[in-house]
């Protein structure tokens, strides 16, 4: 019996999430075709130029925005961000540190404390579900 394998391939969109560039900005080879996982894996290998210039440069999706910036996608759109920005742009925004930016800066600090607090919570429980160590 023979097998044959035949490579996963992914959309372009999916490519594009998992490299972390916006999808619009590639080149038109890119999106218009399809990406299979050996590819995908060499282009976070040894990245080509232009994808390098995107991750650089941007213009960035939104995840990458909102990460850069410290806060969630849904204080981005809070913020009246909707579209993506370039690291000039973000840069920018940093610096000018609007109200809704250290608002939504603070929220996410929030979130990321009560995560931690839970998670011990939860390591405290499992640990006393063990019982006492010998």
């Amino acid at each position: 019996m023979k097998s044959h394998q035949t490579a996963q391939t992914m959309k372009p969109a999916t490519a594009a999430k998992k490299l972390g560039v916006y999808l619009e900005a590639t080149p038109a080879e890119f999106q218009e075709g399809v990406v299979s996982r050996s590819e995908l894996s060499a282009l976070q290998a040894d990245p080509p130029e232009w994808l390098r210039d995107l991750r650089r440069d941007g213009p960035h999706p939104r995840p990458v925005v909102a990460a850069k910036l410290g806060v969630s996608i849904s204080g981005l759109a809070r913020g009246g961000v909707t579209e993506p920005l370039t690291t000039e742009q973000i840069e920018a925004l940093k610096a000018e540190s609007p109200e809704w930016l250290v608002r939504e800066r603070a929220v996410q600090a929030e979130v990321r404390k009560e995560a931690v607090r839970i998670k011990e919570k939860k390591a405290e429980r499992a640990q006393q579900a063990r019982g006492p160590q010998r």
